[in-house]
């Protein structure tokens, strides 16, 4: 995760930002949460430099084999469970259609200046002693040999916990430019499953310094497909066929734009009342945002060159051709930003 260096600077460049003294959201009694300072955003100086093929834990980070099987957990949609590595440090798998493009999205959102988690991505994973996952459909994941294919892994930060949510409309950066910034980053990438649980309050504690909070949407994994939930849910998560085919801007006027991403869920996706119903009403995070706060995000992502948003694919395990194929999706709505 990307240092947090000057977070006074921060506020002090971007003062409508602000830091409300009170959020509803953060949970009572949890490690002071209250007296500590909230950021979103932290001005990257080095974004061409950036390495995104390893992302925000660089090289340094990278997990280190044999794994051991700690416990499952059950809670979200996709199968997932904690392991530990060869140096004792945590880990919680993801398997399934998010571990791709969730470990894409970290390293560009990461690269502009916004908090992401420590993702990588392993085309095999082979875990000591793994059990059965009791987790419905986790079974179809496991190989025979016990093994498991294309699986992104978190790490677990000692120095950082994540103790609550923010909520889109209610939180210490409500209309500032660096929060427009996140709305429009999350059409680019169409991340349709924007609902508030999905954003993770983590408490940071750096040495020397006063304990942060940092907010950032903590669960990216169901980016670069549709622009909506659909049925299958492999439309809507990496895949380049409807990435490429969804349309990014819905609208433009005078002083804003409108993006297609959220759109309402499919009709299909009724087949899964749970998931359709909870989709509902995100439409507006990606409406009427500033000209200005799109033009200034993009400002920022066009100094990624194209090795780098290449490399982000490359991370995640994609074919040449999906690379090729992604990247030049990213790079021409990043153009497009810029023409506004």
């Amino acid at each position: 995760m990307l240092p947090l260096i000057s977070a006074a600077l921060f506020l002090s460049l971007a003062a409508p930002a602000g830091v409300k003294k009170k959020e509803k959201h953060v949970k009572e009694g949890e490690e002071n949460a209250r007296s500590t300072l909230a950021v979103l955003w932290q001005a990257p100086r080095d974004i061409a430099s950036r390495n995104l093929y390893y992302g925000p834990g660089g090289v340094r980070d990278e997990p280190q084999p044999p794994f051991t099987f700690i416990k499952e957990d059950r809670k979200g949609s996709n199968p997932k469970f904690w392991i530990r590595d060869r140096d004792g440090v945590k880990w919680k798998v993801k398997l399934g259609a998010e571990a791709r493009p969730e470990t894409v999205a970290t390293r560009l959102v990461w690269s502009v200046g916004y908090f992401a988690n420590e993702d990588y991505f392993l085309p095999v994973l082979r875990v000591d002693d793994m059990p059965l996952l009791r987790r419905r459909g986790a079974g179809k994941f496991i190989q025979p040999d016990r093994s498991m294919l294309n699986v992104r892994l978190k790490r677990d930060r000692n120095d950082e916990k994540k103790f609550a949510f923010w909520r889109w409309r209610n939180d210490p950066f409500y209309g500032t430019r660096e929060w427009n910034g996140l709305r429009v980053l999350m059409a680019l990438i169409n991340n349709w499953d924007l609902k508030d649980d999905n954003n993770g309050v983590y408490l940071w504690k750096p040495r020397g310094r006063p304990d942060e909070r940092l907010y950032m949407v903590s669960d990216l994994g169901a980016s670069f497909g549709t622009a909506w939930l659909d049925w299958p849910h492999t439309k809507a998560k990496g895949n380049l066929y409807w990435y490429s085919r969804t349309r990014f801007i819905k609208s433009v006027r005078q002083d804003s734009v409108s993006f297609e991403d959220p759109r309402r869920p499919a009709f299909k996706a009724l087949l899964d009342p749970h998931q359709f119903f909870g989709r509902l009403g995100l439409e507006w995070i990606g409406r009427d945002i500033p000209r200005d706060d799109a033009r200034w995000i993009g400002g920022l992502l066009a100094q990624l060159s194209d090795r780098q948003i290449r490399a982000a694919f490359q991370a995640a395990g994609y074919s040449p051709r999906e690379v090729n194929g992604f990247a030049s999706v990213v790079e021409s709505r990043i153009a497009t930003l810029n023409r506004l």
